[in-house]
């Protein structure tokens, strides 16, 4: 039987109402093991401080929505196969 693989990205509390989410791929002390800073102000919401320039949302309901937001983007099911251009004899001008 496999097991599953360490995650990639995992959310690490710091405070009560604090957050980060790291990326395992590099060293604690490498600036890019850490991918955002997750902020509650709010009962219902949290808000984001991205370290890396991600095209992602400022808030979110919880921190959990945070993380699979970045799993989402980084995995590999976003790869899909090139798109095939039928190839056509050229065109004979009159």
């Amino acid at each position: 039987m496999s097991e599953d693989p360490e995650p990639r990205y995992i959310l690490r509390r710091i405070t009560p109402t604090e957050w980060v989410i790291n990326d395992q791929r590099f060293p604690a002390n490498d600036p890019r093991h850490i991918v955002a800073c997750v902020y509650e102000y709010a009962d219902t919401e949290v808000e984001v401080v991205w370290v890396r320039d991600l095209p992602l949302a400022m808030r979110y309901s919880n921190a959990f929505d945070v993380l699979a937001d970045v799993e989402r983007m980084h995995g590999s099911s976003r790869a899909t196969r090139p798109v095939q251009i039928p190839h056509l004899p050229p065109l004979l001008a009159n």
